[in-house]
């Protein structure tokens, strides 16, 4: 027969050992939680670092795809791809593009502002256009800036081009580090460019 001393033991010795698996739980989640955090800091130091990949791809993180193209007159060839002296800013348009011409004069500003530290250059898609209607675009609105033609259309193709127009910024390291893709508040662009001046005065 059990008498109550033996069920107060029985009970205590339960409790005890109910205390021991929950003090052990919640050692095993603070040393978890612990882990969790080194490893998700470590994760974002290598995240950092590895922001940069070697590999050529028209996205964030990536080198810029290498190319070579004519200006407009045909008498100057400009390439991208690799290290340069300055930012790059690349946009790819089309003179029939309503975006691209709402935008233009803000690029003119842009360009006028920054110019001694931001090259500019203007693609224009000539495969979905011609160079009567780009020049007549250029001359509307006083483009000073490189106007590059991509005849073919293959450079837009390599640039995974979409729509009209896209844009990106392109670090001294040849980096793209931002992708516009359509008509974007010329604040946004400009806050970009500035963030990226100040990374490397």
């Amino acid at each position: 027969m059990i008498n109550a001393v033996d069920l107060n033991e029985k009970g205590m010795k339960g409790m005890k050992k109910s205390t021991g698996v929950l003090l052990l739980l919640v050692i095993l989640v603070a040393v978890t939680v612990a882990n969790n955090h080194n490893v998700s800091g470590e994760e974002r130091g290598s995240a950092q670092e590895a922001i940069v990949s070697t590999e050529e791809a028209p996205r964030v993180g990536y080198m810029a795809p290498a190319f070579a193209l004519q200006s407009i007159d045909g008498k100057t060839s400009y390439e991208v791809g690799g290290k340069r002296d300055k930012l790059l800013f690349l946009n790819f348009w089309a003179s029939w593009c309503g975006p691209c011409q709402a935008e233009a004069p803000d690029l003119v500003k842009l360009y006028g502002k920054y110019k001694d530290s931001l090259d500019m250059y203007s693609v224009n898609v000539t495969s979905n256009d011609t160079i009567q209607k780009a020049q007549q675009f250029v001359d509307q609105y006083s483009l000073v800036n490189p106007i590059l033609m991509d005849v073919k259309g293959d450079i837009f193709q390599k640039y995974n081009g979409m729509a009209f127009p896209t844009n990106l910024l392109i670090d001294r390291n040849g980096v793209v580090r931002h992708v516009f893709i359509g008509m974007r508040p010329v604040k946004d662009i400009e806050k970009a460019i500035v963030n990226l001046l100040n990374e490397n005065p």
